[in-house]
């Protein structure tokens, strides 16, 4: 574990995974052979950021991959240009524009679609790469003898286990007994032995009992943590790659020129997809709001509770979000995520939506790329949109992590829970009046700087009484120049895929 040191802005760096060098050479020689043997390589960071540009060579190495196959080339689709049939490239990223008659909204809501991305049909696999790449190119992973362990509470260690498992590593995903069925089946699929899922208790917001198993799992020496919480390579290649992917759609939107891209919205889950949101204030001006489950409104009130927005973790504050440059905070229930989920994705859900709003049928089919973090997400941009009284000419970006194909289980449990076993128009029609009309501006912050600082001492009581974090490097994280130079380490690693790719020849 490296330390951190500031000087004049410029911080080296602060935890492993950061290291822009070699750190043991014959781990590296044993991964080179590896991937020699296995006729693997690795895309550059630049290049998932703009896969356009590097058009001939993405398609040359893609071939004829299936994307949801344990297929190495399948690297080369870790991005946001994947085409709708996921294996074409376009220039630009898909994503999806709400009509007003949807949102209730005069501000356009315009969504990333992450369910292009190849084998977990979700936006985790990017991360996963961010995180486990620069340890293979630096000399720390040995996947002749470590094992990455990905802690999570569904989509991050589904993408770990996939690029782990195309890249040759063993790996052992850690989620919570309660996440949906479907993410299960898909693990059982991909992982070698069963014994490399590992189900702690309790759901979305049990992320301490997560870091429980992973401190026993750390005791033996083959384990390597890939905690996505504090992986600083989650939030560098979302910044990198996301935010970019982000601006490119705005610039698809704004052909005219006369939209203002007001607001970046994204649920909080580990940090990493709002690093995009940095990128976008730089870069666009934009307003960044974090979202959260109101039941569990750990930023808004320093609450705790649980819900099923799934795809987000709480209860804590990630070492890797940036709250000190965090606009906004917004709540958002799960009761919205999940009802909306049916209206979405039901025969009679579409039948009222089509009735009351006009719409086609490509246009409701397209609601079947949201997710239930993802439909959290809109609600929390409509929120936004009211509250700043956006017009016509405003835009809020924001993201669709995965999409419905994930929780088609859950429809049947919240069919249960909430509408005694019986959706029908009436039920669809109170839903849709609710929750995406009738959202309102309750539950939720404008921070101040004492908020964000609120919100950033509260993260102490994780990551140094409870994880062992120095306080030096705890305290390194309100310089926004420490954020601002993590980004130095694109070009770095982007060199040492050269070279490790070079090396694999």
């Amino acid at each position: 574990r490296g330390t951190v040191t500031a000087n004049h802005g410029e911080v080296e760096k602060m935890t492993i995974g950061l290291e822009c060098e070699i750190v043991d050479h014959a781990v590296y020689d044993r991964a080179v052979e590896r991937f020699k043997q296995a006729g693997i390589k690795l895309p550059k960071i630049s290049q998932l950021a703009d896969p356009v540009a590097s058009r001939g060579d993405f398609e040359a190495q893609i071939g004829m991959a299936d994307p949801d196959a344990p297929d190495a080339r399948n690297l080369f689709r870790v991005h946001w240009h994947n085409g709708a049939d996921r294996k074409s490239l376009d220039d630009v990223p898909g994503h999806i524009v709400l009509p007003s008659e949807l949102t209730g909204v005069d501000a356009k809501i315009v969504i990333a679609l992450g369910n292009r991305f190849p084998m977990i049909r979700a936006h985790k696999v990017l991360a996963a790469y961010g995180c486990l790449v620069p340890r293979l190119i630096s000399g720390q992973f040995d996947p002749a003898r470590h094992r990455a362990v990905w802690p999570s509470t569904g989509n991050y260690c589904r993408g770990g286990v996939a690029i782990s498992r195309i890249l040759d590593c063993r790996s052992v995903a850690v989620l919570p007994e309660g996440m949906s069925r479907e993410r299960f089946e898909w693990l059982e699929n991909w992982v070698t032995d069963p014994s490399d899922i590992v189900r702690t208790y309790g759901t979305e917001s049990n992320v301490k009992e997560i870091y429980d198993a992973c401190h026993k799992l750390a005791q033996a020496s083959e384990n390597v943590i890939l905690n996505q919480f504090n992986e600083f390579g989650n939030y560098i290649i979302h910044r990198a790659v996301t935010g970019p992917a982000l601006e490119r759609i705005f610039d698809a939107v704004n052909t005219d020129g006369k939209y203002k891209a007001r607001a970046y919205v994204s649920a909080s889950g580990s940090g990493g997809t709002l690093a995009a949101g940095d990128y976008l204030k730089e870069r666009l001006g934009s307003r960044i709001c974090a979202v959260e489950a109101l039941e569990c409104p750990t930023l808004l009130y320093n609450g705790y509770g649980e819900h099923n927005i799934q795809g987000i973790g709480d209860k804590h504050v990630p070492f890797i979000h940036n709250v000190l440059n965090t606009d906004y905070v917004v709540g958002v229930s799960d009761k919205a995520s999940d009802s909306l989920n049916l209206v979405f994705n039901t025969t009679v859900g579409r039948s009222y939506l089509a009735k009351r709003t006009g719409l086609d049928q490509e246009a409701i089919s397209a609601l079947a790329d949201l997710g239930l973090s993802s439909i959290a997400n809109v609600v929390g941009a409509i929120k936004m949109a009211k509250y700043m009284n956006l017009g016509a000419n405003d835009v809020v970006l924001t993201v669709a992590t995965d999409g419905a194909e994930m929780y088609g289980t859950e429809i049947d449990k919240a069919q249960t829970s909430m509408f005694d076993g019986q959706f029908d128009e009436l039920k669809a029609a109170e839903t849709f009046g609710r929750y995406m009309l009738g959202a309102t501006t309750d539950n939720m912050q404008e921070q101040s700087l004492r908020d964000r600082e609120r919100v950033f001492n509260l993260a102490y009581y994780t990551w140094v009484e409870q994880q062992g974090v120095n306080l030096a490097d705890f305290d390194a994280r309100r310089d926004p120049a420490f954020w601002n130079s993590l980004m130095d380490v694109v070009p770095a690693w982007d060199q040492m895929i050269d070279d490790f790719n070079a090396a694999a020849q």
